[in-house]
C-alpha cells in the first residue's frame, strides 16, 4: 500500500460579517485561490460579547466564516487586502498550517 503525499499549505479561516461576503470572495477570486468553503450563521463570543448566529431578517445580518486553503505565497497579499478591511469592520483571519493530500485542488 503506497504511502499518501502530504503536501503543506496554510489555511485562513476568516470571519466577518455577512454583508460584507462579496467583498471578501472577491479579493480571494482576485488573488488567484482557487476555491473556499463558506459557513454561513455562525455564533461565538468576542470582544463585543456573544454574536447568535440565527438570521434575523436575511444572511447579510449574521456572521460567516470562509475557509480556504492556499500556498505560502498568498498568505502576505491576502492578509494586506484584509488588514485594512478590519481595521473598519468587524470580524478575524486565522492562520494555520495544514498539510493535504491533493496538491491539485489548491495550486496550479
Amino acid at each position: 500500500m503506497n504511502a499518501i503525499k502530504l503536501h503543506p499549505l496554510k489555511k485562513l479561516e476568516i470571519i466577518l460579517e455577512g454583508v460584507h461576503k462579496e467583498f471578501a470572495t472577491d479579493l480571494l477570486d482576485h488573488a488567484g485561490v482557487k476555491g473556499y468553503t463558506i459557513i454561513n450563521n455562525i455564533s461565538g463570543k468576542g470582544s463585543h460579547g456573544f454574536y447568535e448566529g440565527h438570521l434575523m431578517f436575511n444572511e447579510d445580518d449574521a456572521l460567516l466564516m470562509i475557509i480556504v486553503a492556499v500556498p505560502e505565497e498568498l498568505v502576505g497579499p491576502l492578509l494586506e487586502g484584509f488588514q485594512a478591511f478590519f481595521e473598519v469592520h468587524s470580524g478575524v483571519v486565522f492562520v494555520s498550517d495544514i498539510q493535504v493530500g491533493r496538491l491539485v485542488k489548491f495550486r496550479d
